[in-house]
Formats: C-alpha cells, sequence, structure tokens
C-alpha cells in the first residue's frame, strides 16, 4: 500500500515537469516565426525602398554640359607619326695621316661650312711642296736647255752639218721633258692639296657631336669613327608613312595647290613643335605595311628639333568651309532605339533630350562635321550623357533643375511615400527602360 501512494506522487511530480518543457519549446518555436517574419517583412520593405529610390534616382534631372552646333571650317588632316631627320649626317675623317695636333670645335657646338674643326701636323706635307716645287724647277731647266739644243740642231740640219737623226732625238727628248714637267706639276698640285687637308673643315653647316678621337692621336683616313660626326639642323626633315589610299587624294591636292602643308606635335600631341611643307615622296609603297613614305621639310630656326627625335604629324589635305560643326564630345555610338547608329542627344524644349541620328563628316581635332541630322544652333550634350535617355530632364550649366522631371523634394531626396514604396517620381513611368550608353 505505501508503494502504491509513493509511484503516485512520483508520477504527478514528473507530469509538471513534462508540461513545462513542451510549453516553452511552443514558446520558443512561436518567437522564431515571429522573428522571422518580421525580417521578411523589411526584407520587402527594404526592396520596395530601394526600387522607389533607383526610379527616383533614374528620373532626377541630370547635369550636363551642352555646346551649340555652329558654322565653321573644318580642315582634312591625315594623322600619322614621324622621325626627324637631318638632310645631312657627315662622320667627318681626315683625307691624309697624320699627328691630330689641335681639337678646335666644342662638342655640340654649332659650325657653319668651311670651319676648321681640327688640324694635322702640316710639316711633312710642307716639305713635300717643297720637294715638289725643287723637282719642277730642275726639270723646267733641263726642258729650257733641250729646246734651245733644238733650236741650234735645226740650224744645223740646213746647214747639212749634223745628221736628221740627231736632230729627232732632240725633238724626242724635249717632248719627254715637257712629260716631265707635267708629271712635276702634278705631284706639286697634289702635295699642295694634302698641305690643304692638313686642316679638317666642316663641309655643311650644323651642330657638332661627340668627339670621336682625342688630340694627340695619330689619324688615318681607315678610322672607321672619324674625327665627329655633323648634322645639319636647318633646314631639318620629317619622315613619316601614310596609307597607301591617301596616296591619290595628296598627289591630286598638291598638283592643284602646290606643296601642302604639314604640323608637327610633341610625343603627348599637344606642342606644336613647328608648320613645314611637303617635300616630296618615296618612290614605292611598302608591300608589308601598306603605307608609302613621305618627307616634309621644315626651317628649325629655333633648333628645337633634333635628329631620330618623334613627333605626331598633322598632313592638312584640305580646307572645307562653311560645315556645321560639333564637339566630337557630343557624338555617341549605340542602339538607343533597338538599331545602331551614330548619335547625339540634342536638348529640346522644357530641358528635354532627344536621341538624334546623325551622318558624320570630316574630323578636325576635337571638332567634327556633321552632314545630316542637326540644323545650326540646336544644342547637343557634351559632358554627362551616360545617364540619359530619350526624353531624360536636364539641367544645363548655371540654370536651375526643371521641373517637368522630378519635384524638388524629389530630387533633394526620397520621399516618406517613396520610402514606403507608394510614391514614384512625375514624368515618367516607373520602370522605364535606360538609355544607350555611349
Amino acid at each position: 500500500m505505501a508503494n502504491d501512494i509513493d509511484q503516485t506522487l512520483a508520477d504527478g511530480e514528473a507530469r509538471p515537469r513534462g508540461f513545462l518543457r513542451r510549453h516553452w519549446l511552443g514558446i520558443a518555436i512561436g518567437a522564431a516565426c515571429l522573428v522571422a517574419l518580421f525580417l521578411l517583412i523589411r526584407y520587402f520593405h527594404h526592396k520596395a525602398e530601394t526600387a522607389a529610390q533607383m526610379r527616383d534616382f533614374r528620373n532626377a534631372p541630370v547635369a550636363v554640359g551642352v555646346a551649340s552646333a555652329s558654322r565653321g571650317d573644318i580642315q582634312v588632316r591625315i594623322p600619322a607619326i614621324g622621325t626627324v631627320t637631318t638632310l645631312a649626317n657627315i662622320t667627318v675623317r681626315t683625307q691624309i695621316s697624320g699627328y691630330l695636333q689641335k681639337i678646335l670645335f666644342t662638342e655640340g657646338q654649332l659650325v657653319h661650312a668651311g670651319d676648321v674643326l681640327a688640324q694635322i701636323d702640316p710639316r711633312p706635307y710642307e716639305a713635300a711642296v717643297k720637294q715638289a716645287e725643287g723637282n719642277l724647277k730642275r726639270d723646267q731647266a733641263l726642258l729650257a736647255n733641250a729646246k734651245l739644243d733644238l733650236e741650234r740642231y735645226r740650224q744645223l740640219v740646213k746647214e747639212d752639218s749634223i745628221a736628221v737623226q740627231q736632230l729627232d732625238t732632240q725633238r724626242a727628248l724635249v717632248d719627254q721633258y715637257e712629260g716631265v714637267i707635267e708629271t712635276d706639276q702634278g705631284a706639286l698640285k697634289a702635295a699642295q692639296v694634302n698641305l690643304v687637308y692638313t686642316r679638317v673643315l666642316s663641309p655643311v653647316a650644323g651642330r657638332v657631336g661627340l668627339r670621336q678621337v682625342d688630340q694627340g692621336n695619330y689619324v688615318t683616313p681607315g678610322d672607321a669613327n672619324g674625327i665627329v660626326v655633323v648634322n645639319q639642323l636647318q633646314p631639318i626633315s620629317v619622315i613619316f608613312p601614310v596609307p597607301e589610299d591617301d596616296v591619290a587624294a595628296i598627289v591630286r591636292r598638291q598638283r592643284a595647290s602646290g606643296p601642302l602643308a604639314v604640323e608637327i606635335y610633341d610625343r603627348t600631341n599637344a606642342a606644336k613643335l613647328g608648320v613645314g611643307k611637303l617635300l616630296t615622296f618615296d618612290n614605292q609603297i611598302d608591300t608589308t605595311t601598306g603605307t608609302i613614305k613621305l618627307r616634309a621639310l621644315f626651317d628649325n630656326a629655333d633648333g628645337t628639333l633634333f635628329p631620330n627625335q618623334f613627333v605626331n604629324v598633322q598632313l592638312l589635305l584640305e580646307r572645307l568651309e562653311n560645315q556645321l560643326v560639333i564637339p566630337n564630345a557630343a557624338v555617341r555610338r549605340g542602339a538607343p532605339n533597338g538599331v545602331q547608329t551614330t548619335f547625339v542627344y540634342v536638348v529640346g524644349a522644357e530641358r528635354t533630350v532627344k536621341v538624334r541620328p546623325v551622318e558624320l563628316g570630316a574630323v578636325d581635332g576635337e571638332r567634327v562635321a556633321v552632314i545630316k541630322g542637326l540644323d545650326a544652333g540646336e544644342q547637343v550634350v557634351t559632358e554627362g550623357g551616360d545617364r540619359l535617355r530619350e526624353g531624360a530632364h536636364v539641367v544645363l550649366p548655371g540654370a536651375a533643375p526643371a521641373t517637368g522631371g522630378r519635384s524638388p523634394q524629389s530630387a533633394a531626396g526620397p520621399t516618406p511615400a517613396a520610402k514606403a514604396g507608394h510614391g514614384g517620381s512625375r514624368g515618367h513611368k516607373p520602370g522605364a527602360g535606360n538609355g544607350a550608353s555611349s
């Protein structure tokens, strides 16, 4: 009996403990469901808020830069990459052998044609001149004596005092001495020329480079490096290739209007280095590149051009007058209406933009001619066009935002209605497509 009572009490205590465990488990599951529901509501609320903000962002007026299409002249240019090339690159070598007494130039010095660059020891060549002069005088005296004898023999032959053969022998001797005189004169001239060669002269006007031999050395005509290199700098030329397809137009324009103008710029294509004229063509087209080399001539009065210098070349082919011109930055390429085309954004009434397909002409630096699609005076977008589309509102430089696309509150930030997912920007349907990218 006592055991039954104990067992009943134990079962009564176990029942409340099991009940409490099930009770707390149900509470935990309910709380988890509430948290999951709260997070799900927050997610959809945030998604709706983000979508509203994106609609407001897309429909907001865009600050842009604009330019007006205007009439002007376009210079048709053929761009190329060129190399400055001297018209005369001369390695100055001695023409005789001898001891190099003096170097008479400073490295990098500008020299004139005929300036003395170096002096070779002249004494051996002065002695050779003296020797040649002595030989000439001796043989001239022998010739004079032979001519006197010839005249005597002629008289004696007339008197039949000597044989005619002796007269002929004397005549041959005179001719022999005359030949010796000519030889002596040639030797004297050669000795005098060698004496002149002891002064090494600059053959052209230009700039001397670094000396290749020092004073005190023995120099010969066979020295590979010579004494110094002289480059002619004024005038100087630029050699550049152009496509073979442009050759006919260049030849036609040059025949019609004379030498074409050529402009050259530095490596960055920013600073103009000079303006010259087209001088000549090469005599054949390079089949490996499909180009032909041209040479342009420049005065280089300021000496800024150096041989082998890299330059950007602009060959001015012709001038097109009274063209409709817009900046290159306004031109865009894409498919705003589903068709690949070249177009511009034109600012119309109420500061809205329209996609306008255009046909382009010649390009002149940062400007391009428009053949079809625009009228003079129309404004085109040059900056900020990445976010534009057909009908988008824009803010022009120095102007207040247009009121047709978005309210001031919407421009400042999303409204409470937009945050709740109920609002949208006025003037455009939510979810409108984006404009074509440039």
